[in-house]
């Protein structure tokens, strides 16, 4: 019998980077509201998040996200503004958008 997916475990429409944004991965937390992220294009940035995105979810080591770097600092500062949940990294991953 084949295996049904529920509407939650669907990736459905999967937000994908807009100009000016990187994906990245979460590879620690350094506490009030501040993530380590490793960035696709190879730097790594010290991240917040935003009060409006705190409120709504919860960012774990791992978690693959979208970061818009700072204007002044972009190299090493940004602020997250999504969080893909594990199905839709999946489908980022077989699709290639990151590794």
């Amino acid at each position: 019998m084949a295996e049904e997916r529920t509407q939650e475990q669907t990736p459905g429409n999967v937000r994908l980077p807009r100009e000016g944004e990187i994906l990245g991965v979460v590879i620690g937390t350094l506490g009030g509201g501040r993530l380590q992220v490793q960035c696709k294009d190879g730097k790594e940035r010290t991240c917040r998040i935003p009060g409006k995105i705190r409120r709504n979810i919860w960012v774990r080591d791992g978690d693959i996200v979208i970061v818009v770097p700072w204007e002044i600092g972009g190299d090493k500062k940004g602020d997250i503004v999504w969080r893909y949940n594990k199905y839709q990294a999946e489908w980022l991953r077989s699709k290639g958008y990151i590794n």
